[in-house]
């Protein structure tokens, strides 16, 4: 499958079915046990791809490519750095928009879009949470060739990391189909990212919080 076709797959899926269940989970709504530990992993997560960037943040220019609803963009304006959070559901950046605080240090722009629209320019650090999962190892190292010349520092991001339980979920995805699941994420080694782009790949940390398991990246060009 494409990158194109992965991310219109993608869009689809959060502008129909998945809308509802992503606004609760990314609240402060009680959720099930189950999406429980997924909130805390990806709030762990959250915290590590920030630990990633430079303390200070005023003036810093930064993608959150594929921000939902808008949570680490958010964090990342109150901090001061000027923030563009864009992703390519449009319901979801509606969400972003209604939780937007009122008065941010530094300057926070929410669009609905592709991450890798040239007219976005510069950044100074890119943060990708869980918005390449669904990606070949192929396709990841084009996307990241193709924001290398517009990255200053670096960019930090997640994939799915090939463990026992993830590739088996993965098969079976692959053996049993259903239109209206959530697109397979593809599970990857940071030796298999490194391999298919210029830059360097730097191996940050694992997150497993109940059935969220993510593997943090860094990539430098």
């Amino acid at each position: 499958m494409t990158y194109e076709a992965t991310r219109n797959r993608v869009e689809t899926y959060f502008d129909t079915t998945a809308t509802r269940t992503w606004e609760r989970l990314t609240s402060d709504a009680p959720v099930s046990g189950i999406r429980a530990t997924v909130r805390a992993g990806r709030d762990r997560m959250r915290d590590l791809l920030i630990a990633q960037l430079p303390h200070d943040l005023q003036g810093a220019r930064i993608l959150d490519a594929g921000c939902g609803t808008g949570a680490l963009a958010c964090e990342l304006a109150m901090r001061g750095a000027d923030v563009v959070g864009i992703d390519i559901s449009p319901r979801l950046i509606d969400i972003a928009q209604k939780r937007r605080p009122a008065h941010v240090a530094g300057s926070l722009r929410l669009e609905a879009g592709d991450m890798l629209d040239r007219g976005l320019g510069r950044f100074d650090h890119i943060i990708a949470m869980d918005s390449l999962i669904y990606y070949s190892a192929a396709d990841i190292g084009r996307i990241l060739d193709d924001v290398a010349p517009r990255v200053g520092m670096n960019m930090v991001f997640t994939v799915a990391p090939r463990t026992p339980l993830l590739m088996a979920m993965w098969r079976m995805g692959k053996l049993f189909p259903r239109t209206d699941r959530s697109p397979t994420m593809v599970p990857h080694t940071p030796a298999a990212i490194a391999a298919q782009t210029r830059g360097k790949i730097r191996p940050v940390e694992r997150v497993t919080s109940g059935f969220y398991i993510s593997q943090a990246l860094e990539f430098r060009p």
